[in-house]
């Protein structure tokens, strides 16, 4: 792998240089370098190609499914929640090989969007002070993390995967080989720049807003500017956030029970247990073991744990 990362560096860079003449075309520039990429079989893709060290889909866009909403202050009968999916009030925008800034559709109608792109792969527009972005990140431990993904992907994937087993996704997930990952790559970028630039990024964990809802949604507040006040605290707002924005909600809302986000990907998906240490279901201790030992080998040192029960 170290040096299919090494060649893939040094063809991408021979790729774009071939593509800078004026006379190349996009299409042939981003099949070329397609073409010269490492590659592997994917969970949803037919194809994962490696690029600046991470494992993406052949092909993506930036765009939106629906216009952006802008959310009301206080939740009420009306919220953009309970008749839209929260994919549609903040779209995805995703990584085009070739393209250096990827916002330059979207910047302009949308103030806020999610994304997998590793955080050396977001456009400098978004990274710059200059700017003023906020990155919130919202990661999962990486067993939970594995089986979401799995039960996700399988109701999604072409019929042509559909013989990839539980072992098989495991083996690929253990080698990295996973949308934008390896996890532990993805993962470690954004904690570095949580530490460095608290106030650009920050990083969120999963089990922790399961744990105290309301600790971490006053921390995300306070970071994006607009803290709560005293008064909204006594008048419960926060309580009344929280659970609106719950799993348990959300998954009775018929918006989220019919319909697609996505050509491939049903509303209903998003939504399964959202549980903490689910993985122990599926999991067997040959396979905590290797993950654990790859979680050592390759977090320790950088101050960042995990929890995997509540």
């Amino acid at each position: 792998m170290e040096n299919g990362q090494t060649r893939a560096t040094i063809t991408t860079a021979a790729a774009a240089t071939t593509c800078s003449s004026k006379e190349a075309d996009h299409d042939d520039c981003h099949d070329l370098l397609i073409a010269s990429l490492p590659k592997e079989k994917g969970w949803a893709f037919h194809q994962l190609y490696l690029y600046q060290g991470f494992w993406c889909p052949p092909s993506s866009h930036s765009g939106s499914n629906g216009s952006p909403t802008t959310l009301p202050s206080r939740p009420s009968q009306n919220h953009p929640l309970l008749t839209s999916n929260p994919h549609t009030l903040v779209p995805f925008f995703f990584h085009g090989f070739l393209d250096q800034d990827l916002t330059s559709n979207i910047a302009h109608s949308h103030r806020l969007f999610s994304t997998h792109i590793p955080y050396h792969a977001l456009p400098p527009s978004i990274k710059s002070f200059a700017i003023g972005c906020r990155i919130v990140y919202l990661c999962r431990n990486p067993y939970d993390t594995f089986i979401s993904a799995w039960h996700f992907f399988t109701k999604a994937r072409p019929d042509s995967l559909k013989s990839l087993s539980l072992n098989d996704a495991f083996d690929m997930y253990c080698r990295g080989v996973f949308g934008y990952g390896p996890f532990w790559d993805h993962v470690l970028d954004y904690w570095k720049e949580s530490l460095e630039r608290p106030q650009k990024v920050l990083f969120l964990k999963y089990e922790d807003l399961k744990e105290n809802p309301i600790l971490h949604m006053k921390r995300l507040a306070e970071f994006m500017g607009v803290p709560f006040s005293i008064e909204e605290e006594k008048e419960g707002l926060i309580e009344e956030i929280s659970r609106l924005c719950s799993i348990n909600n959300l998954r009775e809302l018929d918006v989220n029970k019919t319909g697609k986000f996505d050509p491939y990907f049903e509303n209903k998906t998003l939504f399964r247990r959202g549980e903490v240490g689910d993985w122990v279901n599926y999991l067997t201790p040959e396979m905590v073991e290797r993950l654990d030992k790859i979680m050592k080998e390759k977090m320790d040192g950088f101050g960042l744990t995990f929890k995997t029960s509540l």
